[in-house]
């Protein structure tokens, strides 16, 4: 699949640099999670200091060509700009993307290595909180060990969205980058089950960090859920990418060329899903959704792609079961303001969330969770559990959210790694 959008040539990159303001107060850079210097590499930019504009995003940024490619800028830093009032803002997306994808074809930065001699950490997962905490504890002088369940490092940044908005190669840059750094990745390794937390301590890891998201998606619970064709979309993604890389045969793909598939959900998943589906050529794709259209989670550019591809919204439309003929899904039944109604249908995607897997806290069951599964974890050191040296982030704690508040968050966790190993080496010296 080719990349949606486009990136900038320099000549528009830098163009669209200067037009930024350098304002005293940015409030770009309150609106971005991570509170990316916006202005300053704008200003680096603008001056044709490429190299310098990526340092200046490396401070804050393990993963700015991804960040550039799959944030809700329209949220966040584009939608808190000064010329926003205008219908006009800086478009710092598009500009983070440029100065990623030029300094990585071109080679401009290379980052020395610092001696890793601060401590030895493990990572569980190797998504954008993993990925995150890897880089930063790196740059600190950790020797950091990413241990991945799949068999290639990027957690749903390679395996859940689409590579018409995110290209892999893309994402495997960016792993490239933390492995520049030092990091080891070790893979085709589920912790919890081929090694246990307790393990990784007896290997000596000062601290553990969990990062695993929340790989079980959410089911409906309603009759007929157990029919072939009730598909969940996490797994259509996974399939595809699989598929894509010539892993498995097109038949392993749960959406067949002439299918009428219907998506359940209104978040960013089931935009993805839902073209993906028009791009494995079903019939036709609907995305039935029990809320109006300004409840609706996902980017709005993701709409706009999702409305451009031909996929028709149904709104207000209330899921009560699914209709079948001889265990095969043949309809989706539904509440609308009209009344109850089936829609015919050979494929159903479900996009409606997911919770953390219980694989780790199975096997260490001092590791204290919720009611819904997801990790407790302490304001100091912030992100531990109440497992002293096990510290979690992402959405295995915040619940699913975007990749940039997942590495929001994990920046903080790997502050409180930092803090608590230090604080460990000199209590025992």
């Amino acid at each position: 699949m080719e990349e949606e959008v486009q990136g900038y040539t320099i000549a528009e990159a830098i163009t669209e640099a200067r037009r930024c303001l350098n304002c005293a107060k940015p409030l770009c850079r309150t609106g971005c999670p991570i509170e990316n210097d916006i202005p300053a590499f704008n200003h680096a930019l603008s001056l044709g200091n490429i190299g310098e504009a990526r340092n200046i995003i490396a401070q804050r940024s393990n993963l700015p060509a991804i960040c550039g490619r799959v944030c809700p800028h329209e949220k966040q830093c584009e939608g808190h700009c000064v010329l926003n009032h205008k219908n006009a803002p800086i478009k710092i997306g598009m500009i983070e993307r440029f100065i990623a994808d030029f300094d990585a074809e071109m080679k401009l930065s290379k980052e020395k290595l610092v001696p890793k001699n601060r401590g030895k950490i493990a990572v569980v997962g190797s998504g954008p909180a993993g990925l995150t905490v890897a880089g930063d504890l790196a740059r600190q002088g950790f020797n950091v060990v990413v241990y991945e369940s799949e068999a290639e490092p990027g957690g749903i940044l390679l395996y859940g969205i689409p590579d018409f908005r995110l290209p892999k190669d893309v994402v495997r840059r960016e792993v490239k980058n933390i492995e520049a750094l030092g990091v080891t990745f070790i893979t085709n390794t589920m912790v919890g089950k081929d090694v246990t937390i307790k393990q990784l301590f007896e290997q000596g890891f000062d601290a553990v960090f969990i990062g695993t998201g929340t790989s079980l998606a959410r089911g409906l619970g309603l009759s007929g859920e157990e029919l072939k064709g009730v598909v969940q979309s996490n797994y259509l993604l996974h399939m595809v990418r699989l598929f894509n890389d010539g892993k498995v045969s097109r038949k392993e793909v749960p959406v067949d060329e002439g299918d009428d598939v219907i998506v359940i959900g209104a978040g960013n998943v089931a935009m993805d899903a839902a073209r993906t589906a028009v791009r494995m050529n079903a019939k036709s794709v609907t995305v039935c959704y029990r809320k109006t259209v300004e409840f609706m989670k996902a980017a709005r550019a993701e709409y706009d792609g999702a409305i451009k591809d031909g996929v028709v919204f149904k709104w207000e439309h209330v899921p009560v079961g699914f209709e079948g003929k001889d265990g095969k899904l043949t309809g989706f039944r539904v509440n609308t303001p009209e009344g109850e109604k089936v829609i015919p249908a050979n494929k159903v995607l479900l996009a409606i969330g997911s919770r953390p897997a219980a694989q780790i806290v199975v096997g260490t069951p001092d590791i204290e969770v919720n009611e819904a599964g997801y990790f407790i974890t302490k304001e100091k050191p912030y992100g531990m559990t109440s497992l002293h040296g096990v510290f979690a982030g992402g959405d295995i704690v915040h619940q699913p959210a975007t990749v940039v508040l997942a590495m929001r968050e994990a920046k903080k966790v790997a502050v409180g790694i930092a803090e608590y190993v230090d604080a460990k080496k000199l209590l025992a010296e």
